[in-house]
């Protein structure tokens, strides 16, 4: 079997990619116009990084069986020409991850946050109990080699439902293809707004994947709106509301999204049938997927986590989070506004009162980024009156912001880095590490 990669470096393509090489020994070919690391280290070492950049119409040959299309790639892309010239089956992501589990048991999670860790979480169990699966999750987690699996053996197949564009030539939601036996809707906040342009919008995609669930649907009990999803179902399909764990099993993970994930991903395991109790034992021990409440540094009275927090909800929910593990700390909270919906004026409202537990709050943005988007500007003075804190710093320097952070008293503090980007190149370990160590040679 040949397979042939459109925009292989993506976070889920290039993933993708290594799977099938290595565990279904495919012949897997590819191409894209950049990569970026950790995509292009791990392409080259796996011996699958394209010999040039770029899209070549010579690089689609008739002995390739299928073409798999990423969103990166564009409707007039030379290579997906040349493959329907050739009668070449072309597939998106998604499509491809159901067409290679439709005979399997299916358990998808989706909602607008929660969904990486309520999978990861899944995942982890079914490990410890030596249960095969095959999965796609959006973050690398511990003792996972990559980010997705595909096997012929397994019974049973978890998804990250992500509701972004499924691929230049269809513009539904991804987790549409998915077809669950089992789903887990954890919540519904806007976003994406470049594709839902509108809070009706986004809750329909939403309201269109309840339609394509057969058999237990489980989902938060105080979102009104997914209170009314279920509703519209509950004659169909299983609706099984959850809240949040409070149990006294000890945990790694903390913070009241993390105990709403565990209630949801222990909900999902029984229906398989996993007992509550196994599940709790089992998951004790779960430190959490990477980018998700990441631990970077510590040390006797300073601790430091990146986060993938960028929407209002997960800025909210991981800033409570920690607010509530060290109520006693200072607490410096600095996010970076990365994505198309973060850097619209017209949404920005949304972010209103998402740091105020926070002691010191530091938001960041680069109108380079802003441009490259093609977006209408947005000032400092729009981000303060947005936020509605007049403790917010805002910066549109990463340097100075490091400089400063760096100049910053660390004594009995917390500090969280949140972005879906790098704040411009920051390597943020690196300059928690560093406060660390400044910290303790002054003591």
């Amino acid at each position: 079997m040949h397979v042939h990669f459109i925009a292989i470096g993506g976070a889920a393509m290039h993933n993708l990619a290594m799977e099938l090489a290595a565990r279904k020994h495919y012949t897997v070919t590819g191409s894209d116009d950049e990569i970026f690391d950790p995509a292009l280290s791990r392409l080259r070492e796996a011996g699958l990084l394209p010999k040039q950049m770029g899209w070549h119409p010579e690089n689609i040959t008739a002995d390739i069986d299928a073409v798999i299309l990423g969103m990166h790639a564009r409707k007039d892309n030379p290579e997906l020409l040349r493959a329907e010239e050739l009668g070449i089956p072309v597939y998106s992501f998604p499509q491809y991850l159901y067409e290679q589990t439709k005979d399997k048991t299916r358990i998808v999670v989706a909602g607008s946050h929660g969904k990486t860790t309520t999978t990861a979480m899944i995942l982890y169990v079914l490990r410890a109990l030596g249960i095969e699966t095959d999965y796609m999750v959006g973050a690398q987690i511990e003792g996972f080699e990559r980010m997705v699996r595909l096997s012929d053996t397994a019974r049973y197949a978890v998804f990250e439902g992500d509701e972004y564009l499924t691929s230049p030539l269809d513009p539904r939601s991804k987790f549409l293809w998915y077809k669950p036996h089992v789903a887990i809707m954890t919540g519904i906040a806007w976003d994406h707004i470049n594709v839902f342009p509108t809070w009706d919008s986004y809750v329909d995609t939403f309201r269109q994947f309840t339609r394509t669930i057969s058999g237990t649907l489980i989902w938060f009990r105080h979102d009104a709106t997914l209170a009314a999803l279920a509703a519209e179902n509950e004659q169909r399909i299983t609706c099984l509301p959850y809240d949040a764990y409070n149990g006294n099993v000890p945990m790694q993970v903390f913070g009241q999204h993390n105990m709403q994930n565990l209630q949801a991903a222990c909900l999902a395991c029984q229906q398989i049938g996993i007992e509550p109790e196994v599940f709790y034992e089992k998951i004790a021990s779960f430190t959490g997927a990477s980018n998700r409440l990441e631990k970077i540094a510590e040390s006797a009275d300073f601790v430091a986590y990146k986060d993938f927090a960028h929407s209002p909800s997960k800025l909210r929910a991981t800033i409570n989070a920690v607010r509530e593990r060290y109520p006693e700390r200072t607490l410096i909270a600095c996010m970076e506004l990365h994505t198309f919906s973060s850097l619209t004026a017209d949404f920005l409202p949304q972010y209103k009162d998402t740091m105020s537990e926070a002691d010191e709050q530091i938001v960041y943005f680069n109108q380079h980024v802003i441009e490259h988007k093609h977006l209408a500007p947005i000032t400092v003075d729009d981000v303060k009156q947005a936020f509605g804190s007049n403790r917010l710093q805002v910066y549109t320097d990463s340097r100075k912001m490091e400089e400063d952070l760096l100049r910053k008293d660390y004594r009995n503090t917390a500090l969280l880095l949140m972005s879906s980007g790098t704040f411009d190149g920051i390597n943020v370990k690196d300059l928690a590490q560093t406060i660390q160590h400044n910290l303790q040679n002054t003591k």
